[in-house]
C-alpha cells in the first residue's frame, strides 16, 4: 500500500487492512492508522473528557490498545471505524471516572499543577470561540448541524451518518463539506 494522500479519507477496507497488518507489528501500518484516524479518535476523547490534555493522554492510550489488541479486530461486518472508535470512547470514559473517583496519581490526566495551562483570559477567549462555534453551527440547516456534529464531535463515521440521515454516501461527504466550509466562513466573520 503507498503513502496516504494527506487529507485523504481513508476507505473501509484499507483501514482493516492497516489495523491486520498493526496485528503483525508492522510499525508502518500503525504509523498510516494513526495518520488517518488519530483526529477523530481525538475528537472523542475530547468530546468525552472536555480536557485537552487529558484527551491526548486518552489517545495516547487508545493507540497503544489499538496496537496491543490489533490482533482481536476481527470484520465482522462492522466498520473497522467504530471497533477504534470504541477503544478511544472506552478510554476516555475510563480516565473520566477514575478522576471522578477522587483517584489522582502522577499518570492521571487532568491533574495540572496550578502553573500550568490555560490562565483566565486565554480561557475566556477559549470560551467566547467555543461559543461563536456553537453558533455557527447553529446557522447550518438542522440536518446538516446536526450530521457535521455527529462526524467531527461524536465521531461517527460517514457511512454511519448517511445511513442514519437516509441519503447517499457521497451526499453525505458533500454535506459535511460544505458544513465546514460554512463554519470556517463563520468563524472568520468579525
Amino acid at each position: 500500500m503507498g503513502e496516504v494522500e494527506q487529507g485523504r479519507l481513508m476507505d473501509r477496507e484499507q483501514i482493516e487492512m492497516l489495523i491486520a497488518r498493526v496485528a503483525m507489528n508492522d510499525l508502518a501500518a500503525f504509523n498510516a492508522l494513526y495518520d488517518a484516524t488519530s483526529a477523530k479518535l481525538f475528537g472523542v476523547s475530547l468530546r468525552v473528557l472536555s480536557n485537552r490534555a487529558a484527551a491526548e493522554d486518552a489517545m495516547q492510550d487508545s493507540f497503544v490498545k489499538i496496537w496491543k489488541n490489533a490482533s482481536r479486530y476481527q470484520s465482522n461486518g462492522l466498520s473497522p471505524m467504530t471497533w477504534l472508535i470504541t477503544i478511544a470512547r472506552n478510554t476516555a470514559i475510563d480516565r473520566l471516572r477514575a478522576t471522578r473517583k477522587g483517584h489522582v496519581d502522577i499518570d492521571t490526566p487532568g491533574l495540572e499543577l496550578a502553573a500550568s495551562g490555560a490562565g483566565p483570559e486565554q480561557l475566556a477567549v477559549a470560551r467566547g470561540e467555543a461559543r461563536r462555534l456553537v453558533s455557527c453551527l447553529d446557522e447550518l440547516a438542522e440536518d446538516r448541524g446536526a450530521a457535521v456534529r455527529g462526524a467531527y464531535l461524536d465521531g461517527q463515521s460517514y457511512a454511519d451518518l448517511a445511513e442514519a440521515f437516509s441519503v447517499p454516501l457521497n451526499t453525505m461527504r458533500t454535506w459535511l463539506r460544505r458544513g465546514l466550509i460554512s463554519l470556517r466562513e463563520c468563524m472568520s466573520r468579525e
